[in-house]
């Protein structure tokens, strides 16, 4: 794989939504993005006729996760790094990440949909000037 496709921004906590949808778009592009599957099954102990192929399964599972886990950290500030590093479910450290960031959003979403409530043209400003600040609150609410 082109090593400059799988260089992403590192995350340092602003801009989730984008950053979660570049991460997601490479690990799909690299067929790992599976393990992030919440009904992926847990590999059965192994049988005698059928250990061969669930020991492969289950290696590249492992490896797979692995993969995930390193592209992740690799793509995450030193600050995010050092603060997740601990967590060892991958799952939890995604569901994690979701929830603070999306939280956040949530929350600057509000503020900016109060602002557009508040907005008022003013007579002593510049008309271009006021629909500029318009149209930009528009697009910051739309990202």
């Amino acid at each position: 794989m082109n090593q400059e496709f799988a260089k992403l921004d590192r995350f340092n906590g602003t801009n989730f939504i984008c950053w979660k949808d570049k991460m997601m778009f490479l690990l799909i592009a690299l067929k790992i993005f599976y393990i992030f599957d919440m009904i992926l099954p847990k590999i059965p102990t192994s049988t005698s006729e059928n250990n061969d192929k669930l020991k492969v399964k289950c290696k590249k599972q492992d490896e797979d996760e692995l993969l995930c886990r390193g592209h992740i950290f690799n793509n995450l500030s030193d600050h995010l790094y050092n603060l997740f590093i601990s967590i060892k479910s991958l799952k939890e450290i995604w569901k994690l990440l979701e929830y603070k960031y999306y939280k956040e959003k949530q929350s600057v979403d509000k503020f900016l949909i109060m602002k557009y409530f508040e907005f008022l043209m003013i007579d002593n400003v510049y008309v271009m000037d006021q629909v500029h600040k318009l149209q930009v609150l528009i697009l910051n609410l739309k990202t």
